[in-house]
């Protein structure tokens, strides 16, 4: 085991470049709430500032790909089953975005084998760059009823609409990650806000109940606002600030995308991607569908 850990710690560094990656999944509690464009023009927003950036993606519809007007058709699962090259399965959204399909490779991590599971790091260290942040844009409809990529990364997003059904749904997520994995901390980024002040208001009052309940801290990522442009932007398969970057939406992601850069990553002795993956592996094989539904 010592080993397969060391084999590990050197795939994930000739992938990522360095021990220090943020690693933010992207989770909601409801379709339909702008996740995966928030993802999509985040991703624009950090390459814009000159990141290399990798989108984990594992949703089947409304995908990151179609975000820009891009066809993903493969799979990281069908690296690891050895049916293509990485190289045919990651796709170049833009310059310095790219993005890794990996909607049945998620759903299969809990029954690798060692073997395969030594494939998905040795493949993985093939990427030509190194990143400098990865996005998840983790599924809404997971069969385990959350993702193993929302457990393991060391930031959790929630994405939430200013009404009360998206609230209600964002809340009960929250809460049974919590009570079901004991996941303390989740930030919250409210989407299509119709000003700040309501924004901050939704996110106090559900942080103010998580605390009360003894769930979890949630700090405000922020929010971002309704926008035409956006809808605009996002009809054409574009990112917003690719075509209006003066645009309110265009400049809240791009404050997002600093903000995101400030936020403290792992450090511990093995390095953050190390642990993000081991955590991963594990907590693949060991995740409770009755308690995450609980």
């Amino acid at each position: 085991m010592a080993d397969f850990r060391g084999d590990q710690a050197a795939g994930l560094r000739r992938l990522f470049g360095c021990p220090r990656v943020p690693i933010v999944t992207f989770a909601a509690g409801s379709i339909g709430v702008g996740k995966s464009v928030t993802v999509a023009n985040l991703a624009a927003a950090l390459a814009a500032q000159g990141r290399e950036v990798l989108v984990l993606d594992e949703n089947a519809d409304d995908n990151i790909a179609a975000c820009f007007g891009v066809v993903a058709c493969g799979d990281l699962q069908e690296v690891i089953d050895r049916e293509r090259s990485l190289a045919e399965v990651i796709v170049s959204l833009a310059p310095r975005i790219s993005l890794l399909p990996a909607v049945r490779a998620v759903r299969q991590l809990a029954r690798l084998d060692a073997s395969q599971q030594r494939i998905l790091l040795d493949c993985l260290s093939d990427i030509g760059r190194p990143a400098d942040v990865v996005l998840v844009d983790a599924s809404p409809d997971h069969p385990l009823g959350f993702s193993p990529l929302g457990l393991a990364t060391h930031e959790t997003v929630v994405v939430v609409e200013p009404n009360v059904a998206a609230i209600t749904e964002a809340y009960a997520l929250i809460k049974k990650v919590s009570l079901g994995y004991s996941r303390r901390h989740f930030r919250l980024l409210v989407n299509k806000a119709r000003a700040s002040v309501e924004a901050k208001a939704i996110h106090d009052n559900m942080a103010q109940v998580a605390r009360s309940r003894g769930l979890a801290r949630l700090d405000y990522a922020g929010c971002v606002p309704i926008d035409e442009h956006l809808r605009h932007a996002s009809r054409l398969c574009q990112p917003v600030a690719g075509l209006f970057p003066d645009s309110p939406a265009a400049q809240a992601y791009q404050a997002l995308a600093t903000d995101l850069l400030g936020w403290p990553t792992a450090d511990d002795d093995v390095g953050g991607l190390e642990h993000f993956m081991q955590q991963l592996l594990h907590l693949s094989q060991h995740i409770d569908p009755t308690a995450i539904y609980a």
